[in-house]
């Protein structure tokens, strides 16, 4: 019987000790694998367990939304800034002014504190070069280059519903047609020809191109760049009449159910061993702390299109309806 009382003894204090582990749960629009490797890295320092959820931008914006009152996450990792703009003019997220941000430079973080970037990423074209050589067609140089007819189904995007990615390049357009609505709208009109599918997240098309399902995609740079790293047979090119770029965020959601963890992972997040972590997945990291990776691209070495993000995020909801009615209506 006291062998008995023993045994319950352990089991019980094995429990209360389960039991006691911290977590907490977390949106996030990072790749998987990054995901992970930056989670788990911050329970291993902390001891805190954080139970992540992959969505996309416009998923994670979406569920959000849908639990305004009785919010399920406490914080959003990730994701287009637009994304996080948008949520903040809806009443989503919360403002948060950490110590750490003071080494992000100003322009890329929330004057009112409800978000802060983590590293930039421009718009780019991936080609597979074995596919493209069998269809005897060149890596896009341009925009205009991939209307050429020869491109016809074999250009795969993000649809912006979904992706964050796609967005940007809706907003691109109108910044590369001078804020000429009618134009952009136009341009995506006659890109819709070459485009096979378009997929719910921005980095799926250029995965598609590295395992030669189709030829070439357009997504962010940096998802790209790992591709390639990992020995995909593939060819980066920028558009050379200027691109548009994300700028990857992080915010606070309003009444999570744990804002005291939440913060403590926002300031991690800042850290320079986090933002080490950060620079390895081929990104350009904002943070003034943060290596630059010799694989990644440099924002000085690409011309961008000039981006009004509050604008962009404002006018997100028509510009979307727009799309839907004109280009994705039968998708």
């Amino acid at each position: 019987m006291k062998r008995f009382f023993v045994v319950i003894g352990i089991v019980c204090m094995v429990l209360s000790t389960a039991l006691a582990v911290e977590s907490f749960t977390v949106y996030t629009t990072l790749e998987e694998l990054a995901a992970k490797q930056l989670f788990d890295r911050y329970e291993e320092v902390t001891g805190i367990r954080v139970d992540w959820v992959r969505l996309s931008g416009g998923e994670a914006e979406a569920r959000m939304e849908a639990e305004k009152m009785n919010p399920q996450a406490s914080i959003w990792v990730g994701g287009v800034g637009l994304n996080h703009i948008s949520a903040k003019l809806k009443g989503l997220t919360t403002p948060y002014f950490s110590r750490a941000a003071v080494n992000t430079p100003e322009q890329y973080k929330d004057p009112e504190g409800y978000w802060i970037g983590l590293y930039l990423g421009p718009l780019a074209f991936v080609t597979n070069v074995d596919r493209a050589k069998e269809l005897g067609i060149e890596p896009p140089k341009g925009w205009f280059d991939i209307l050429d007819s020869k491109y016809t189904n074999l250009v795969r995007v993000a649809n912006p519903n979904t992706s964050g990615t796609a967005y940007n390049l809706i907003t691109c357009m109108i910044s590369l047609f001078g804020g000429n609505e009618d134009l952009a709208f136009l341009y995506l009109k006659k890109l819709d020809r070459s485009i096979d599918m378009y997929t719910r997240s921005g980095s799926a098309g250029g995965k598609s191109v590295a395992i030669g399902e189709i030829p070439v995609a357009i997504g962010y740079a940096h998802d790209m760049v790992k591709l390639k790293a990992e020995g995909a047979n593939v060819i980066i090119t920028v558009p050379e009449e200027g691109t548009g770029f994300e700028i990857a965020s992080m915010s606070l959601i309003k009444n999570g159910p744990d804002p005291v963890n939440a913060k403590k992972l926002y300031d991690w997040i800042l850290t320079e061993e986090a933002q080490g972590i950060i620079a390895s997945w081929y990104v350009i990291p904002v943070s003034k702390i943060a290596p630059k990776h010799p694989l990644s691209f440099s924002m000085d070495e690409i011309k961008t299109v000039h981006q009004d993000y509050v604008w962009d995020a404002e006018n997100k909801e028509r510009l979307l309806d727009r799309w839907t009615r004109e280009i994705g209506a039968g998708l």
